[in-house]
């Protein structure tokens, strides 16, 4: 008897575990809200933007700005937003003073309900563009000190880029998109087209999956 109970037991935890382990996340987004984003170097300019919400299981996770990207039926990536305390040791601090900001990208599985950051190497919040295809992201982004600019490929899971191509120096514009223009994609072949506004345009065509990469980053190819 003592063995049928204990049976029964471990039988009723594994489906409780079982059942609580397929519970579906209910992954879901709130109402738009109109911001002003501070923009520049100096960040003395503002642009209106519209950021809304980010719920798992109705707990508020980020804020996110801009459409989604599904990768597959159930991950896809949205563009973080955050708020930054502008406030000074002498201002009052009663009330702080917020200030929104686009950050980077985050990866939401709806199946598990995790909301993660993606690394992008050398990704730059006021001056990178990132342009998504399946999971591939390309983007001109900026070295540490704001002096080089690069163009980059990355594909989510994979820790080196694909692509890290300098193209030249920044020339630290005024607008968003100074630097570099939105990266275009190709499906047949996949390929991205760069734009810098400084340099010559050249295509990068994406690797076999199959194909090792080399250590360094100079396994392109430019057609």
């Amino acid at each position: 008897m003592r063995r049928v109970v204990l049976f029964l037991s471990l039988v009723i935890t594994t489906t409780t575990v079982a059942s609580a382990a397929a519970k579906p996340h209910a992954v879901t987004f709130g109402k738009w809200m109109p911001v002003k984003l501070f923009v520049g170097p100096t960040e003395d300019k503002t642009l209106p933007i519209q950021v809304r919400p980010l719920y798992i299981d109705t707990k508020l996770k980020e804020f996110t700005t801009g459409e989604t990207h599904y990768i597959t039926d159930r991950l896809f990536v949205v563009r973080r937003a955050v708020r930054i305390n502008d406030s000074l040791p002498s201002d009052d601090k009663k009330l702080p003073k917020w200030m929104w900001q686009r950050s980077g990208w985050l990866l939401v599985d709806t199946a598990t309900g995790r909301v993660s950051q993606i690394t992008l190497p050398d990704f730059d919040p006021f001056y990178s563009d990132v342009a998504w295809y399946r999971d591939y992201a390309a983007y001109c982004g900026l070295s540490d000190d704001a002096q080089k600019l690069f163009a980059n490929v990355i594909a989510i899971g994979h820790k080196k880029p694909l692509l890290r191509r300098q193209l030249g120096m920044a020339s630290n514009g005024d607008a968003p998109d100074s630097e570099c223009s939105t990266p275009q994609w190709d499906r047949q072949p996949p390929r991205v087209t760069f734009l810098p506004k400084n340099a010559a345009k050249f295509t990068f065509t994406l690797p076999d999956r199959s194909i090792d990469l080399a250590p360094n980053n100079d396994e392109e190819s430019d057609k």
